[in-house]
C-alpha cells in the first residue's frame, strides 16, 4: 500500500523549522501544575464533581509527531508514561510514584487510542462500501433485520452521527455479549435519523455489528487484515497481551464516582468501560497504537492507499483541537484518554498528538495544548517553502 515514511528535516517537508520547534516546549509546559491562585482550596472528597485541584497538570506525558508528504519532521516524547500510583480524591492530586518507579515517555510508547478507534472502524466500513458490500444509503435492517430499532437508520447516519441515538449506554452493567447486543438493538433514537447531529459511541458499536454481520469476520480481523497489517502498523492492535504492558502509557485510577467501574489504576487494558466489558474490542474504543503507526495511517489516507471519505467518521474543521488548520478544512479526531490526529488534505500535512491526560484521573481542562500544537503546524505550513522547492 503506502510507501514507508522516513524521518527528515523541516525543509524537506516544506515546513518552517522555527514553528515546528515551538511544539515540544509547549507540551513540556503543561506537564507540571501551574502555581495555584491565591486562596485556592483543594476540592475535598465530597466535591469531585468540580474536578481535580486547581493546577492539575494537563497530562503526565505526551508523544508528538508532525510531518508532510512522506517526511516526518518531528517525533519526540516528553514527560512520563507512568507517573502516578493513584489519585487522592481528598486533595485532588495524583499520588506520585517514587522517581525510580516512574516510566519515562518514549517516542515508541503505546497509547490507548480511545475514540481514535472510531476512524479505523469507519475506514473498515468505507472499504466495504467501495467493495460494493455495503451501501451507505440502504437501511441497516435490509442487511441485518433487528439490528436497530428504527428501520430508517442507514450506515451514513451512523458514520455522520445523525442517527439520533444518545451518546452512550451503560452496557458494562449487562452480563454478556447477547444482553449487550439486545440492549443496543432496542435503543430508539431521541430524534429522527438524519435530523440532527449527536456524537454517539453507539453509532460505531452498531457499525461494528453491521460489519461483522455482513463479512462474517470480527472487527479486529477486519482492521488487521484491511488496515494495520498492509500498512506495517506493527504496534497497533486491540487487547494487547501482558508482555506489551511495559511499553504502554498508563491511564486512570478508575473508581466511582468519577469512573463507572472500580478498577484502580488502568495500565495495559482499555480505559473505556464499555470496551472493557467487550473484552477490549469495540467499534468506538479499544485500539492501542503508537504515534509512528498513526502517521502511517494518516499517510495512507492522504495518499489514497486507504479510502478516505471525510464525511464518514471524521470530524471536520474543528478549531478547538485543530487550531487554524480548521480554516483549511482539516479533518481528524480526538480520544478521551488524550489522543488526537489531524490531517490537512490540501498540503498533505499531518499531526499526531498522544497524551495520557487521564493519568491519574480524568479532568476538564480542554484541548488547548492540542490546538496550540496544530496552530504551530498551520504556521509552519504558511511560512515553509513548497515541498518541491525544499528538496535538493
Amino acid at each position: 500500500m503506502a510507501p514507508p515514511l522516513s524521518r527528515g528535516t523541516c525543509p524537506e517537508a516544506g515546513l518552517d523549522a522555527a514553528e515546528i520547534a515551538r511544539i515540544v516546549p509547549g507540551l513540556t509546559s503543561v506537564l507540571e501544575p501551574p502555581a495555584p491562585s491565591p486562596g485556592a482550596e483543594p476540592p475535598g472528597g465530597a466535591a469531585y464533581a468540580t474536578g481535580p485541584a486547581e493546577g492539575h497538570p494537563w497530562c503526565a506525558g505526551a508523544v508528538v509527531l508532525a510531518g508532510r508528504g512522506d517526511v516526518v519532521a518531528l517525533h519526540e516524547a516528553v514527560g512520563w508514561a507512568v507517573r502516578y500510583r493513584g489519585y487522592d480524591e481528598h486533595t485532588g492530586r495524583g499520588v506520585e510514584l517514587p522517581a525510580a518507579e516512574r516510566v519515562p515517555m518514549r517516542p515508541d510508547t503505546v497509547f490507548d487510542l480511545a475514540s481514535l478507534t472510531k476512524l479505523f472502524t469507519a475506514t473498515a466500513a468505507v472499504q466495504q462500501i467501495e467493495a460494493g458490500v455495503l451501501d451507505p444509503e440502504r437501511p441497516l435492517t435490509a442487511y441485518a433485520p433487528g439490528l436497530v430499532a428504527d428501520p430508517r437508520t442507514t450506515l451514513r447516519h451512523l458514520l455522520t452521527h445523525t442517527s439520533g441515538l444518545r451518546p452512550e449506554l451503560p452496557l458494562y452493567e449487562l452480563p454478556d455479549a447477547a444482553a449487550r447486543a439486545a440492549r443496543l438493538a432496542a435503543e430508539r433514537p431521541l430524534t429522527p435519523p438524519g435530523e440532527q447531529r449527536t456524537y454517539s459511541d453507539l453509532n460505531l458499536l452498531l457499525t461494528q455489528a453491521l460489519l461483522e454481520h455482513v463479512t462474517g469476520r470480527p472487527l479486529e480481523r477486519l482492521v488487521a487484515d484491511g488496515i494495520t497489517t498492509p500498512l506495517g502498523m506493527t504496534s497497533t492492535r486491540f487487547a494487547p497481551p501482558a508482555d506489551r504492558r511495559p511499553r504502554i502509557a498508563a491511564t486512570e485510577d478508575q473508581r466511582r464516582p468519577w469512573g463507572k467501574l472500580d478498577r484502580g489504576m488502568v495500565h495495559g487494558a482499555v480505559h473505556d468501560e464499555n470496551a472493557y466489558a467487550m473484552d477490549g474490542v469495540a467499534g468506538h474504543a479499544g485500539l492501542f497504537s503508537t504515534a509512528w503507526d498513526l502517521a502511517l495511517f494518516a499517510h495512507a489516507l492522504l495518499t489514497g492507499a486507504l479510502p478516505l471519505h471525510p464525511a464518514l467518521g471524521f470530524e471536520t474543521a474543528r478549531p478547538w483541537f485543530m487550531g487554524s488548520l480548521a480554516e483549511r478544512g482539516a479533518i481528524g479526531h480526538t480520544g478521551f484518554t488524550g489522543t488526537s490526529i489531524v490531517l490537512d488534505q490540501g498540503s498533505g500535512a499531518f499531526l499526531v498528538l498522544l497524551a495520557n491526560t487521564v493519568h491519574p484521573v480524568r479532568h476538564t481542562q480542554g484541548s488547548g495544548p492540542r490546538a496550540a500544537a496544530a496552530e504551530c503546524l498551520a504556521r509552519a505550513l504558511d511560512q515553509g517553502a513548497p515541498v518541491e522547492a525544499a528538496r535538493p
